[in-house]
């Protein structure tokens, strides 16, 4: 449903109940996701209460435009997807892709194999072609494009990709190996055309690139599946002098480059590089992050460290997903439990332990996405939209967990309470929208405000307490009584009525 359709609905619930234009009423809609069994289900019964806080919405005050929300076309998604009959094919993508479904704006794609491939592969397989003579996406052709295509039809607003390498093909490398290993200065020039041809091969498919990532994960994965070393300067001048000049002589300097693609708590010391001279910081867009350094901390010092730094360029989260575990199939309970552990559980260490406790799925995703974006995140991508049982395919067995869990030899489909934790926020806070001010006296509420560019307020509650909670909601000094249920997000559609 479209905002302007969310906003006449509010306005005839307002004429229904009989309110005059004066009246102090706020009208709302809400949705709720939460431990007692609702997946995004309206909520319209709101009880009086006794000694409620007060959540304020601030619209005046205005933060980052929100560059949207989303998750990765990968192999491995593009894989089941193919094995799915027709209609849970459809279903899927809908889910995602429709604005009946998540409606996602924001999405990321691998170039090159990754771990959720099924093999290692690379579009430039030829020993020494420096002019990529031999350049093909052929790999691609018959998963990942007819996946993005067919999102791309579902997508009545449109959606943008950006692409990263997990490495470059081994013979680039000084290691030559998938695994580790630095480019070679001698190649620097023939990777920035890697990237120009990749742009004009999907081009040719009908696809659109909005940006990359210079590379995933350049600190490396401790040497398990595909990846190539950065040190932040050498990644700052990879960008400076090679791929921001190559994609500019080749037509593409509307492109986004970010920078960077790992985790927070070293965001200090990339940003420093990237932006360390107007020289340095002409051809970044922006910096790209992940969410693997804890369970629960955003470090919201390193994501204001960074706006600060460069308060007009990107700030997005490209990454993240219940590591290290396999999907738990149709019990949606469980992921509202504190049961789930991810890689550090076992092998962190042990001055770093205490950032990885057990933790329940949903908690994570709503606590992340909202201090991100209370922290100048202004795009927030999840990982692989589709895995099986298993938590694969992966080559390397990487087993993880995605919002849509399926099996392909029944052909049955799980939306797991992950799905409708994600698209509290994609669905309701558009491209466009700003992060708007609010007050709010509960401190156990986590809260994010947007308005959308059609008007539109989306507020996000999130209660991870055992107990329902109350609040008065204001807006303009018109009032409304919500009450949340436990371990239960909201997403709150105001229309901005002013007075």
């Amino acid at each position: 449903m479209k905002h302007s359709n969310y906003l006449i609905l509010i306005l005839v619930l307002a004429i229904a109940q009989g309110c005059e234009p004066n009246d102090k009423r706020l009208e709302v809609v809400v949705y709720e996701t939460s431990i007692a069994g609702k997946k995004l289900s309206r909520v319209t019964d709101f009880p009086e209460t006794i000694g409620r806080e007060t959540l304020k919405i601030v619209p005046e005050e205005t933060y980052q435009t929100i560059t949207g929300f989303g998750g990765a076309f990968t192999e491995a998604s593009a894989y089941l997807l193919n094995k799915m009959g027709k209609e849970n094919r459809k279903k899927i993508i809908d889910a995602y892709f429709s604005q009946e479904g998540a409606n996602y704006s924001l999405t990321r794609t691998h170039m090159n194999s990754c771990d959720f491939s099924l093999n290692n592969y690379s579009y430039a397989p030829i020993e020494g072609d420096k002019e990529l003579e031999h350049f093909s996406i052929e790999e691609d052709i018959d998963d990942l494009i007819p996946f993005i295509k067919d999102a791309m039809e579902a997508s009545e607003d449109g959606f943008k990709i950006f692409a990263s390498p997990w490495t470059a093909p081994p013979w680039m490398k000084d290691n030559n190996d998938w695994v580790g290993g630095k480019l070679l200065p001698k190649y620097y020039d023939t990777w920035a055309l890697f990237f120009s041809k990749y742009v004009d091969a999907y081009k040719e498919e009908g696809i659109d690139i909005w940006g990359f990532t210079v590379e995933n994960e350049p600190l490396g994965n401790g040497n398990n599946w595909e990846s190539m070393h950065f040190l932040p300067d050498e990644m700052t001048y990879f960008v400076e002098h090679h791929l921001g000049p190559k994609l500019e002589a080749d037509g593409k300097g509307e492109l986004k480059i970010l920078g960077y693609d790992q985790n927070r708590e070293h965001l200090k010391e990339w940003v420093d590089s990237q932006y360390k001279n107007e020289e340095s910081a002409k051809y970044f867009d922006g910096t790209a992050i992940h969410w693997y350094a804890s369970t629960f901390e955003v470090f919201p010092e390193e994501l204001q460290y960074a706006h600060k730094k460069a308060p007009d360029k990107l700030l997005i989260q490209s990454e993240a997903c219940i590591d290290a575990e396999v999907p738990v199939w149709k019990d949606d309970k469980w992921y509202f439990e504190k049961e789930a552990t991810d890689w550090g559980w076992d092998w962190a260490p042990e001055k770093d332990k205490y950032l990885h406790p057990k933790y329940a799925p949903v908690n994570r995703y709503a606590r992340d996405i909202i201090g991100c974006l209370n922290n100048w995140v202004d795009g927030w991508v999840d990982w692989n939209m589709v895995l099986d049982k298993k938590g694969g395919p992966n080559w390397f067995k990487n087993w993880c967990i995605a919002p849509v869990i399926v099996d392909p030899e029944k052909d049955e489909v799980y939306l797991t309470p992950l799905y409708y934790t994600l698209s509290h926020f994609s669905k309701f806070i558009r491209p466009g929208a700003t992060r708007i001010g609010f007050e709010n006296s509960d401190s156990s509420l986590m809260v994010t405000a947007a308005q959308n560019e059609d008007g539109s307020i989306a507020v996000i509650v999130f209660n991870e307490d055992d107990q329902s909670k109350s609040f008065n909601l204001s807006l303009h000094g018109k009032i409304k009584t919500i009450n949340i249920d436990k371990q239960a997000i909201q997403t709150i559609l105001v229309a901005n009525l002013q007075e």
